[in-house]
């Protein structure tokens, strides 16, 4: 596919004076978290490039795909190889080079660093090391697809990518299904393969059914940009009868809400309950579940539980 030339020139605007630039008197240097395009070159931000320009140091996942957005932009700074095999070997000499006054930043391979990732204990040490840090926002697939998936915004909870296999999955999905029932009412972001992401819906199916509205985002900001709208069913008989390609991301609604409690769903859940719970913690888990007044339920409780 034709690469895609950025819109903004060296010259299209100008660039203020940042607090990045290089001092050699500095005894303390900086990190930086750069937020890079997650298909569209255009989505780099001008205070990201003249941090590149100005920075000592690129810490990047794969130095081939990070060298492809430098050359876009013009940008030559010294790149080095951090991952997630390498990534607490490198973390004392990196934090060295910060305490020598370097500016350091860190990219993934695409979108924000550390979601999904590496990264992340890097910056914890840094962190607990007390040197100068700061983040550059950007391009996020997972923020992307929720804006355009037609879900409920917020609450929502973004889990990464799912285990690869089956019955790890279903164990995962099974831990959420619990939360739910508790009173989780949020929608569910997750990153998949391609290659996985009919054999996820089916698991997804098998815990949250089949009429649970979901989306499917792939390709997001690139030439072929797709979202899918639609119950996990009907989701799955797309992507079996169309096989998906690209960077996909998966979202499931809140579940659906309740019209109305009958006395027998509340005794049913009750019962279920206090085979394993005290009468107060069944009471507190399903009146949170059903949204009653806990001490309707509690009084419910007790009366069944003198019962059995």
């Amino acid at each position: 596919m034709k690469q895609e030339k950025p819109i903004l020139s060296d010259t299209s605007l100008p660039i203020p004076d940042q607090h990045f630039s290089k001092n050699p008197l500095k005894t303390s240097g900086e990190f930086v978290l750069i937020s890079t395009p997650i298909g569209n070159l255009s989505d780099f931000s001008l205070r990201a490039k003249q941090t590149l320009q100005e920075a000592d140091i690129l810490l990047c996942e794969d130095t081939r795909v990070t060298a492809k957005l430098l050359s876009a932009y013009g940008i030559s700074i010294r790149m080095e190889s951090v991952h997630e095999h390498n990534e607490s070997q490198r973390t004392e000499q990196i934090i060295s080079w910060l305490q020598q006054g370097k500016i350091i930043a860190l990219v993934s391979d695409a979108g924000t660093p550390l979601l999904s990732d590496p990264g992340y204990r890097l910056t914890k040490a840094i962190i607990e090391a007390d040197i100068p840090i700061t983040a550059i926002p950007g391009a996020n697939a997972a923020l992307t697809a929720l804006t355009l998936s037609g879900l409920p915004p917020h609450p929502y909870m973004f889990v990464g990518f799912p285990p690869p296999k089956s019955k790890a999955r279903q164990n995962g999905f099974s831990v959420l299904k619990a939360a739910e029932r508790a009173g989780l009412n949020a929608t569910l972001i997750w990153h998949e393969a391609p290659h996985r992401l009919v054999d996820m819906l089916a698991d997804l199916v098998l815990i949250f059914g089949e009429d649970r509205q979901a989306a499917v985002a792939r390709e997001l900001t690139k030439k072929f940009e797709e979202v899918q709208r639609n119950t996990l069913q009907e989701l799955i008989e797309h992507f079996t009868n169309t096989p998906p390609r690209g960077e996909i991301t998966v979202l499931l609604g809140p579940p659906p809400v309740q019209d109305e409690i009958t006395e027998d769903d509340l005794d049913q859940q009750l019962q279920t309950a206090l085979q394993t719970m005290s009468v107060k913690d069944a009471a507190a888990l399903v009146a949170t579940a059903i949204h009653l007044p806990k001490k309707i339920v509690y009084q419910r409780a007790l009366e069944l539980s003198k019962n059995q």
